[in-house]
């Protein structure tokens, strides 16, 4: 938990007066989203947000910080996000959390993309975290069915108790276990050509900068 602090912590530094910033969703984001909170009540620090879930929605309006929509706003100027895993040349997987579809959104909307994480993260191949993929409820069970015979070891993804998840918009999340993506390019085109695949949570040529932890030291990659 203390390399996750550190690291969200580290991000806030990127975000300046009059900015509009994505705020991601996850464990390591809650810190950043704490620590600009801070940064607008002890330094006076003036910016507008857009929320990538309605768990970020609710931690961030619950401190303070202002959260408009994203229809709202003309474009955003940085979005701070966590990842699942992301490699050398800083594709990543995400969607562990569940907001796959609108942390791309919202990545996409954004001139510049910070992903935040701990030393978990940093892999030499993307592929161990089991990839998410949203799809529709509509015909789920024939969309299994392809990745089923793609042999991707698609598992319907469920709540603590047993029952179903579903999405902030609505959907299911089938996670792909893979062990490991040859060509994340190549699966990101694949999975999105299905017809009931809303988004998977392949980021490629996303994040400009990653800020994580190794060898007990805060450390930035940047693409």
């Amino acid at each position: 938990m203390e390399e996750k602090r550190r690291v969200g912590e580290a991000a806030a530094a990127y975000i300046e007066e009059g900015m509009t910033v994505g705020l991601g969703t996850g464990s390591t984001v809650y810190f950043t989203i704490h620590k600009l909170a801070q940064l607008i009540k002890e330094k006076g620090l003036v910016v507008q947000t857009v929320s990538t879930s309605k768990q970020t929605t609710t931690l961030a309006t619950s401190l303070g910080i202002l959260v408009r929509d994203l229809n709202e706003v003309a474009h955003v100027d940085l979005t701070i996000d966590g990842c699942d895993e992301f490699d050398s040349a800083l594709c990543g997987i995400k969607g562990g959390g569940g907001a796959l579809l609108f942390e791309k959104i919202v990545a996409k909307a954004s001139d510049k993309n910070i992903w935040v994480g701990d030393s978990s993260k940093a892999v030499s191949q993307l592929g161990e975290f089991p990839l998410p993929v949203e799809v529709l409820p509509f015909g789920f069970k024939h969309t299994l069915k392809k990745f089923q015979e793609a042999e991707l070891n698609p598992v319907l993804r469920l709540t603590s108790d047993g029952k179903t998840y579903y999405t902030d918009s609505g959907n299911f999340i089938v996670d792909l276990h893979l062990k490991k993506i040859n060509d994340p390019k190549a699966l990101s085109s694949w999975l999105n050509a299905i017809p009931g695949v809303i988004e998977n949570g392949l980021f490629i040529d996303v994040a400009d900068k990653v800020i994580f932890i190794k060898d007990n030291i805060v450390k930035e990659v940047n693409r």
